[in-house]
């Protein structure tokens, strides 16, 4: 059986390969993820795993993984800011306050489909317009859902997390590799 990466994130790749698994291919979905009129955090990005996962072609052989990466603050879904303004936005929104990072997973084998998510709280410092400008020059918040990455230099503004680190970085590990066995994919090798 080949494990297909149905997603272009160089973080997923990184932590597929922390429990030892390469995929045999990437195939990055093309969806629209825009959020429905009054959606929720938590089913937009369960809605959103599970349309990648049904928009990547898959052969008889074949797994594919998708998932996504949902900030939250209270209802407010905060996806991967349009640039540099935005991402301030978002950062002073989330500045010395709880939210919520959801992320949700979805495999398709055949035509079946296992999903599952995982909600991580995480508290940000609050923020100087120092640390703020300097975060920004770095570039490090392209790209990424709410603005920052837990693993990159915003490391220095997560104090607190409750939950699951890797899910914040982007696929929850404990839940994928579960989710892989159910599915036959042998994780830590066959041993039948």
């Amino acid at each position: 059986m080949k494990l297909i990466l149905g997603s272009g994130s160089p973080r997923r790749l990184e932590l597929l390969a922390q429990i030892g698994l390469t995929p045999a291919e990437i195939r990055a979905p093309d969806i629209d993820e825009t959020p429905m009129k009054a959606e929720q955090p938590r089913p937009y990005c369960a809605r959103m795993a599970r349309e990648k996962v049904a928009a990547v072609p898959i052969g008889a052989d074949e797994v594919v993984l998708c998932a996504d990466t949902t900030v939250a603050l209270g209802r407010r879904i905060m996806g991967k800011p349009s640039d540099a303004g935005q991402a301030a936005e978002f950062l002073l929104a989330l500045s010395g306050r709880r939210h919520r990072v959801i992320t949700a997973i979805a495999l398709k084998k055949g035509g079946q489909i296992w999903a599952r998510d995982v909600v991580t709280k995480v508290k940000m410092k609050r923020l100087s317009d120092i640390e703020l400008n300097s975060y920004l020059a770095t570039d490090d918040w392209r790209g990424k859902a709410g603005g920052y990455a837990i693993q990159g230099p915003a490391s220095a503004f997560i104090p607190w997390i409750s939950g699951s680190f890797s899910a914040v970085v982007g696929l929850p590990l404990a839940e994928t590799a579960a989710l892989l066995q159910a599915t036959g994919y042998p994780v830590f090798g066959d041993y039948r």
